[in-house]
């Protein structure tokens, strides 16, 4: 028995042996038989560079015309347009000093004041401002009689003050003022040819002040008829009764008083609300006390 396995075993690896013979002359499956390879002339196929076919637009050239460039003068003619006269001289207002001498050389009125006769209406209005330089003064004055007049003179007209003193009140004041002015204070004036602006009013009580004081105002307004006004400004004025050559204690106008009834009655209103808090203060404290009280 261990024979026969003997020689079955021999015989296996026989079998093997010779299989393993012809399996190492067998040709590889890779490579040709002897007898298969030809001397056949190989073509070597190279390969073609890529061809890059570029398609060029060709744009027929424009047509260059010849450009012309004209220039253009713009001339500008600036309109003329026609100023018509100016009926008030280009003047500033300018403060002017007055005074009024007695037969024997003594001050007797004294007044220092920037004057305007103004137009004022819907149709126009011009004014006319006094000129201090082109100005003289003159009048009468006598500290013996109760009145007084002071005339300022200029080219184109003339102003006067007149100045009465009462005794009975102890005041100054001007009771009579009038002017005549020979000079356009419109444009509609000049073109037609104008007359002189006059105005009077014989019943005032302007420019008030104690006796032996002066009378000042930064600016004043007094309408003398027909739209015509007077305009004074930074006036100080003063006749009679001076103690030196120089003014009294000044009395100012009512526009110029210290006006103290609106701090009065605001510090009046301020009050009686304080009160009424308080008081209203002190009733809901009661009413919480007596709350608590009843709990």
């Amino acid at each position: 028995m261990q024979r026969a396995v003997v020689l079955i075993f021999m015989a296996c690896c026989a079998l093997s042996a010779l299989s393993l013979a012809k399996e190492k002359y067998k040709p590889s499956s890779s490579m040709a038989p002897a007898h298969g390879f030809t001397n056949v002339p190989t073509t070597t196929k190279i390969p073609k560079p890529p061809t890059t076919t570029t398609t060029t637009a060709t744009t027929p050239p424009k047509s260059t015309k010849a450009t012309t460039t004209t220039a253009t003068t713009i001339t500008t003619t600036p309109i003329s347009t026609t100023t018509a006269p100016t009926p008030t001289p280009p003047t500033n207002v300018t403060v002017g000093n007055y005074t009024v001498l007695t037969s024997d050389g003594k001050l007797c009125l004294m007044a220092t004041m920037a004057i305007q006769i103004q137009l004022v209406s819907q149709k126009a209005t011009g004014n006319f401002t006094i000129q201090p330089k082109q100005t003289s003064a003159s009048g009468h004055c006598s500290n013996s009689k109760p009145n007084a007049d002071l005339t300022l003179t200029f080219k184109q007209g003339s102003i006067t003050f007149h100045f009465n003193k009462s005794v009975a009140d102890g005041t100054v004041f001007v009771d009579s003022l009038s002017f005549s002015v020979n000079y356009p204070l419109t444009n509609a004036g000049i073109s037609a040819g104008h007359t002189p602006y006059t105005a009077s009013n014989s019943s005032l009580h302007l420019f008030s002040a104690k006796i032996g004081h002066s009378y000042s105002c930064k600016t004043e307004s007094i309408y003398m008829g027909n739209n015509l006004y007077l305009s004074v400004e930074k006036n100080k004025m003063q006749a009679f009764n001076f103690s030196s050559n120089d003014f009294g204690k000044p009395d100012p106008c009512p526009a110029d008083r210290s006006d103290y009834s609106v701090a009065i009655a605001v510090g009046v209103t301020l009050l009686v609300l304080i009160v009424i808090v308080l008081v209203v203060y002190l009733l809901g404290r009661r009413r919480r006390a007596a709350g608590y009280q009843s709990l």
